[in-house]
């Protein structure tokens, strides 16, 4: 009370009018409450764009099974057809020069896993090995980083890894495999993809940022025979068979098979992205499509050739790739993806705890506006292979290093004693068996044999190509004089790097690829026991009539 007097006589003494005071105290609060609403409107809108801008992307990485460049409809394929692919490319980047280091599926999808080229991962580069302990993939780095980790289909295979306590270890966390369904032809995987993504979906309870691998068994062999025809395909829609194959109903046959698996992989992609759709999950997340080598035909999967190595790649991501329907021509690795996926989800190197990456994020890429050339240093792949598939005297691989950059692909074969597939007496076992295999197989001895070679025969030790004129890889450059200088000028680069990259077959210390087990066990020495007479493990990958134990002149 004596307050309030106080104030009263000041208001006197000042001859303030009290109602005037009180009046503007009202609205001197009223403005402090406008200023702080304000305020706490400002901070909460930028709460939000700094959560927005921080909220980490969900991942769905697809890979097909031995799905070859020019069969897809975004690179211009009109008889095989390809809409959801097509759909990723033009809501997001196509990118026209996507390379594996190694074409063939173990060691190629590893380099995808660690960022690494497979001669960078000792016994991890070879197909069919114990997966080394020491190399960790980034889905792993991913599940520890709070992201829901799984997959379904093929995963990383074929192969084992194990911890270092001797547990076993899964590349890709954990596995999803219980939904089935009744495929549409014997040979098509019975796995029902999509019904598999939908148990990964509701398994995140805590809806955490999701990356999930979705490993399709399509295109891989074996094909149920002339189920192309049976589903409408006709022998005349081919647009093309590649010139080192002969043309014939039977090949022609083979490919329609090929073309349907193909085709069934693209409708189930198609269904996963109607699954994002539904559980509204489609904007922030990105989609990486693409395959891990070339299909399984002679001269292509399980080589270093261009259609061997050349892959499709596309990437959509609505909310992050602000300028879509773009074509990218810069050269791309896979050992590219592991480094792009941490980038994005704001995982630095160091805290990702690999083994130093390779790679080069495609992040600058996506988030762009630019179309063709982009990064002007990207402009070559470094591709190798050593061991990949059993059949040659004591487990020895055949190995190749090369360079694509520009226009040319440069390869070194560092043993031209062996056997490019795989030895003739055991089945030329790194080439799948097949209507086109046996065919190309049939020729030799006849005026045909030069798609046997081709295939095949042995080979020289060194191979340039101008792949811009011949990519289908026909035409041996490196004994023109003509080329002398880009022959060398290409190996000195490749050398360089890979002594840089400590790669042991460049430093002369190769052999080790080829004394690494291979898993199974059962396939060890496979070569040696089979020569000898013992009961082989059954081969699920070959024919029978693909031993042609005549058509090696080394025994002769």
């Amino acid at each position: 009370m004596r307050s309030y007097k106080t104030f009263v006589n000041f208001l006197r003494l000042t001859k303030y009018n009290y109602r005037t005071v009180i009046m503007k105290t009202d609205k001197l609060i009223l403005c402090f409450g406008l200023l702080v609403s304000l305020l706490v409107s400002c901070k909460s809108e930028n709460k939000e764009k700094q959560e927005e801008k921080t909220e980490r992307p969900n991942v769905l990485l697809v890979v097909a099974d031995d799905a070859t460049v020019r069969h897809m409809g975004a690179y211009g394929s009109h008889y095989i057809k390809t809409p959801a692919f097509d759909r990723v490319a033009k809501e997001g980047v196509l990118f026209n020069n996507a390379y594996t280091p190694n074409a063939k599926c173990a060691p190629s999808r590893a380099s995808v896993l660690t960022g690494r080229n497979s001669w960078q991962l000792e016994q991890g580069g070879n197909h069919m090995p114990y997966f080394p302990s020491k190399f960790k993939t980034f889905p792993e780095t991913l599940n520890e980083n709070g992201y829901h980790v799984g997959y379904t289909g093929k995963g990383w295979l074929p192969g084992v890894a194990f911890n270092e306590d001797g547990s076993k270890r899964n590349l890709l966390v954990k596995y999803y495999n219980d939904a089935k369904l009744n495929p549409p032809t014997t040979e098509i995987s019975d796995c029902d993809y999509a019904g598999n993504f939908d148990m990964f979906l509701k398994d995140n309870k805590e809806d955490k940022p999701f990356f999930f691998w979705f490993g399709c068994w399509e295109p891989h062999r074996q094909y149920e025979y002339e189920s192309g025809l049976r589903a409408g395909k006709k022998l005349n829609e081919i647009d093309e068979v590649f010139a080192f194959w002969p043309d014939n109903d039977e090949v022609r046959k083979d490919i329609l098979d090929y073309a349907l698996e193909l085709e069934y992989f693209d409708a189930q992609l198609g269904k996963l992205i109607k699954q994002l759709e539904d559980h509204n999950k489609l904007d922030n997340t990105i989609i990486i499509v693409t395959s891990d080598n070339g299909m399984p035909f002679p001269r292509i999967k399980g080589q270093e050739y261009e259609l061997s190595n050349h892959l499709p790649l596309a990437i959509m991501w609505p909310k992050g790739i602000k300028q879509a329907d773009r074509k990218i021509d810069d050269y791309v690795n896979f050992i590219d993806l592991a480094p792009t996926v941490l980038e994005f989800a704001g995982i630095s190197q160091e805290a990702s705890g690999m083994a130093a990456i390779e790679g080069k994020s495609l992040a600058p890429l996506l988030t762009g506006d630019k179309s063709g050339i982009v990064d002007a240093s990207r402009d070559h792949i470094l591709i190798g292979k050593e061991r990949h598939d059993i059949g040659r005297p004591n487990n020895i691989g055949y190995p190749i290093r090369g360079i694509f950059k520009g226009d040319y692909l440069y390869l070194k074969n560092f043993k031209t004693d062996r056997w490019p597939a795989g030895n003739p007496e055991t089945g030329y076992l790194n080439c799948d068996g097949g209507p086109t295999k046996t065919a190309i197989l049939d020729t030799y001895g006849t005026k045909d044999k030069k798609y046997w070679e081709m295939s095949f025969g042995k080979r020289v030790e060194e191979e340039l190509y101008n792949i811009k004129t011949d990519p289908l890889c026909m035409n041996n450059l490196a004994a023109n004089a003509d080329f002398k200088a880009k022959k060398e000028k290409l190996f000195a680069q490749m050398k360089a790097e890979l002594t840089a990259q400590k790669d042991p077959r460049i430093l002369g210390e190769g052999d080790v690829f080829d004394n690494y087990r291979t898993f199974p066990p059962k396939f060890m020495n496979y070569h040696n026991r089979f020569i000898k007479g013992e009961e082989m493990p059954e081969l699920h990958w070959v024919k029978d009539s693909d031993f042609r134990k005549e058509q090696n002149t080394d025994l002769k």
